[in-house]
């Protein structure tokens, strides 16, 4: 594809104010249907952007695919990918509208990677449970791009950049993991303590992404005893490095919550200001 035929293409977007890119810490499933300092905030999220999303496009941590896929289905279902909750949160229908056409303008702005359209996918609860408190009359389209589990890091944070056109196009663009994620050392209790290396690791991404040093943040493994124990699989990690691929060297991180929940599980969110 030569630059004409991208500019061509980013150019049908409806043109509007530029949209931040955010990182979504989501966390347990229940909190798609919990009021709590969370969810609160989440709907103040959506009321200081600088106007409602003409589209919403979130890298979640739960599609996980070989090889980059992205959401074509024009009214995409509500995925309840979990089990052993209340039934109520099975009941929980999130029905926005896809973005069939933007999901294959997307497509063709990846120029380091085929893209797969799949129209079998849905809105996993990485997308639904926060979208729900941010915008919960489902009434802005939303898709998604899959994570090629099978790269490393650097592909991901490289792949992200080539979405930055959509900025500019009033699409928000959202990473939804968690920076510290080990379900093995979570805590169901409430007001559980945090462990302390969860709050270290947490601390040093802050840190880390005040400074803008990214490419730390991209090799997280070589971050010590504190990230091992914080990122024991990477799937929940890697919607942060997209995050990260999408901010220009310019602007500046906002956090806009955190909070460690179940001891283990931090739910920062932040975005770009």
């Amino acid at each position: 594809m030569q630059l004409n035929d991208l500019r061509n293409i980013t150019n049908e977007f409806k043109h509007s104010t530029r949209m931040p890119v955010m990182f979504i810490g989501h966390g347990n499933p229940m909190n798609g249907i919990l009021e709590n300092d969370f969810t609160r905030a989440l709907g103040k999220m959506g009321k200081d952007l600088p106007q409602p999303p003409s589209a919403i496009l979130v890298i979640s941590a739960h599609w996980l695919t070989k090889g980059t896929h992205v959401l074509v289905a024009p009214q995409p279902e509500t995925i309840h990918d979990f089990g052993g909750f209340p039934e109520a949160l099975y009941a929980v229908q999130y029905p926005a509208p896809g973005a069939p056409e933007l999901a294959r303008e997307t497509k063709q702005l990846i120029t380091s990677t085929q893209v797969i359209e799949d129209g079998h996918w849905g809105l996993d609860h990485g997308s639904w449970t926060v979208l729900k408190h941010m915008y919960p009359l489902a009434d802005i389209p939303v898709y998604q791009l899959s994570i090629d589990y099978h790269q490393p890091p650097e592909y991901h944070f490289k792949l992200a950049a080539e979405l930055k056109a959509l900025r500019d196009k009033g699409v928000l663009i959202m990473g939804s993991g968690n920076i510290v994620h080990n379900l093995r050392q979570v805590v169901f209790t409430d007001n559980a303590k945090p462990f302390d290396w969860a709050i270290a690791f947490d601390e040093t991404v802050k840190k880390k992404l005040e400074q803008g040093a990214f490419n730390d943040l991209v090799n997280y493994h070589t971050l010590g005893r504190e990230a091992q124990l914080s990122i024991p699989t990477n799937d929940h990690y890697l919607p942060m490095i997209y995050t990260l691929g999408l901010v220009d060297k310019q602007e500046e991180i906002q956090f806009t919550y955190e909070e460690i929940q179940n001891g283990s599980i931090s739910m920062r969110c932040f975005k770009t200001a």
